[in-house]
């Protein structure tokens, strides 16, 4: 009989209580399921650091569905009781140390043998409740102090993972690299999912760049590219690409471990925004994406980089409780 999957990976970190270990499983089919280029990355780090970027990502996907419920039977304001209800419950278990819900218990497990500060996942809920409210940002200050939680923590949060190239690389330049990067991507998500977002009835381009290229959301809503949406849509695309190239050094001041599934990550998510341009800018008709193809050829060039990082250095360990 076939061992499940993501076993070795448990194995290889030495997790083995069968509680925990199914905390960590059910995270990873969240990854696996929702996750597609951030899961592809997971796969190039070493399998004893896996498990804790699948509950990394289980916890914010949980959250996030918890959020954007729109089924006929989930109404705004069970949606806002029950993230409340979750994150008073998270952050008590979180100062316990201790909880019966398996994915839960899978985080805390993570925060602990890594030692990540409480006050990011705190951070990231109270972004998340700004969803429930917030439809919009007035300017792009604005909409950084919400990216600041549902996005810059996350990369904090990982820091401590994905380890450092050595110990002369100092800690408050690689958290302004891994800052840079976790906004990058969540800006490259808001450009790419306009559409979905409108849905939703939220708008993640600031007001102020809306009004600088004559747009409101009536027009976002037609779904029709016009020259007004294309610049405005060029003009933050040239904003991301710019804390692209602010994070961009951030690769090589991580463990060589590591390097490969940042990397992999960095340019397969940098490349919606080519996708985008490709496509006209249209990301009404469908969601743009990177190719199969040229997915499958950014993983297995980083497969081979991975490969030959564990063989030339020592992995980390975590430093917490085990």
């Amino acid at each position: 009989m076939r061992s499940p999957v993501g076993t070795h990976e448990l194995d290889a970190a030495q997790i083995t209580d069968p509680g925990l270990r199914a905390g960590y499983q059910r995270c990873r089919r969240l990854n696996s399921a929702h996750g597609r280029t951030y899961y592809l990355a997971t796969l190039l780090l070493p399998p004893a650091r896996r498990p804790y970027v699948h509950a990394l990502y289980g916890f914010a996907r949980y959250v996030d569905d918890v959020v954007d419920d729109l089924s006929p039977s989930s109404t705004p304001e069970q949606r806002a009781q029950r993230l409340l209800s979750w994150s008073e419950d998270f952050l008590a278990e979180l100062d316990w140390g201790a909880t019966s819900d398996p994915l839960r218990r899978a985080v805390l497990d993570t925060v602990a043998r890594w030692q990540i500060p409480h006050a990011y996942f705190a951070d990231f809920l109270e972004s998340m409740a700004m969803d429930l409210t917030v439809t919009g940002y007035e300017t792009y200050a604005d909409l950084e102090r919400y990216m600041w939680g549902s996005a810059a923590v996350i990369g904090l949060e990982m820091l401590p993972i994905l380890g450092r190239a050595d110990e002369t690389v100092r800690e408050d330049v690689l958290e302004q690299h891994a800052i840079a990067l976790g906004i990058a991507f969540q800006l490259t998500n808001f450009l790419r999912d306009v559409a979905e977002d409108l849905r939703r009835g939220r708008v993640y381009l600031p007001q102020d760049s809306l009004n600088r290229f004559g747009v409101d959301r009536d027009r976002l809503r037609r779904g029709r590219v016009d020259e007004p949406i294309r610049n405005l849509l060029a003009w933050e695309i040239e904003r991301t690409r710019g804390l692209y190239r602010k994070a961009e050094p951030g690769i090589d001041l991580v463990h060589p471990s590591s390097q490969d599934c940042l990397r992999t990550a960095f340019t397969l998510y940098s490349e919606i925004l080519d996708e985008i341009e490709r496509a006209d800018y249209d990301v009404f008709s469908g969601r743009v994406s990177v190719g199969l193809a040229r997915r499958a050829a950014v993983g297995a060039h980083g497969l081979r980089g991975a490969w030959s990082a564990r063989r030339g250095s020592a992995v980390p360990t975590a430093t917490g409780l085990r």
